[in-house]
């Protein structure tokens, strides 16, 4: 049984290969022959976590919605991050050849044998083991290049200085945090080197889990973009705090509804803490305090809420409404003391 098993693993990445070979030539015919190339010339990061088994992908470039063709990343299979004239297939498909079984360094050759322009191509990847690759085309745009190093790959062109690839792999190996925290150095250290000599347009970062939970919504942790900014690199990093905040709200909300009102209310106040004019977290943390029959303690919370100037109305006309989802008690007298913190 088990070498009828090999033989169809055999058989079937025998079978992926072709298809990959039919689809990246199919894809290089219709872009030379439409004249449609897209030259997402960019710097990237793409990386594991050797203590969470995370991996990611961070990129900015002077290029509209880079986040929506560079990276590429499935939990417990690797990740990818694909520029220069860009092919958006090595993404997809890289991540076939490493679920299948094959390395990252495997998988890029496949790709790269089965394409015609793998010259302007500039492509990345690690995979799940943390084995890396990566391929900068002799005719991408000077300056050009990469590193590969254990567990991660850093990869530019079109830059300002031949500099930029190499002080991003110092700035991830040298930086402290979670793996996003890393990969946001990288970018920093990159732009800090002249980045793109363009200038910069777009960035984004995308972190999936170490296992696969089958949940492909659950072991995406990270998925930002920055589509068209004057500072896309410190607008993602705003958006990585606000997303980590409401990370916060979502285990606030699975304790509220565990019937974990305490744990709820610290996860919440956590969330407000972190960004603490946001309205929406002060509302919700406002909430659970009343589910805790902690009313007065609330009161402050919603005065903050209701006295935004723009929709703080809008709050208060919301409040009558949850007692009918089970959000507040069906108690009159709860909702008129809530609603007096409007004077």
């Amino acid at each position: 049984m088990s070498k009828l098993l090999h033989v169809r693993d055999i058989m079937k990445l025998g079978l992926l290969l072709v298809i990959i070979s039919c689809c990246l030539s199919f894809g290089q015919t219709g872009v030379r022959e439409n004249n449609a190339l897209r030259p997402v010339h960019t710097f990237s990061i793409v990386a594991r976590d050797p203590a969470t088994g995370e991996l990611g992908v961070a990129v900015q470039s002077h290029w509209f919605s880079v986040g929506s063709v560079v990276p590429w990343a499935e939990a417990g299979v690797g990740a990818v991050a694909t520029q220069s004239i860009v092919e958006p297939g090595y993404g997809p498909l890289g991540l076939d050849l490493m679920r299948a079984g094959k390395s990252a360094p495997e998988a890029l050759k496949a790709l790269l044998a089965a394409d015609a322009n793998a010259d302007v191509r500039q492509v990345a990847m690690v995979d799940a083991q943390g084995r890396s690759a990566a391929h900068t085309g002799e005719h991408c745009i000077q300056m050009a290049g990469d590193v590969v190093g254990k567990g991660f790959t850093t990869e530019a062109n079109l830059m300002e200085k031949n500099t930029v690839w190499g002080a991003m792999a110092r700035a991830f190996e040298d930086s402290r945090g979670d793996l996003t925290d890393r990969l946001l150095a990288a970018l920093e250290a990159a732009q800090g080197e002249g980045g793109d000599i363009r200038g910069k347009q777009s960035a984004a970062i995308l972190v999936v889990a170490g296992k696969s939970t089958g949940r492909p919504w659950v072991d995406r942790l990270v998925d930002l973009r920055v589509d068209d900014s004057n500072d896309p690199i410190n607008e993602l990093k705003r958006l990585v705090k606000l997303n980590r905040a409401y990370h916060h709200m979502d285990e606030g909300d699975n304790l509220f509804a565990k019937a974990d009102v305490e744990g709820a209310i610290r996860e919440y106040g956590t969330a407000e803490q972190m960004v603490p004019d946001n309205i929406e977290m002060v509302f919700w943390h406002a909430i659970t305090l009343v589910n805790a029959k902690r009313v007065d303690e609330a009161l402050p919370l919603f005065r903050k809420v209701f006295a935004d100037p723009v929709q703080g109305a809008k709050w208060a006309e919301l409040v009558p409404r949850l007692p009918h989802s089970k959000m507040l008690p069906e108690d009159p007298k709860v909702i008129e003391k809530i609603l007096s913190a409007r004077k």
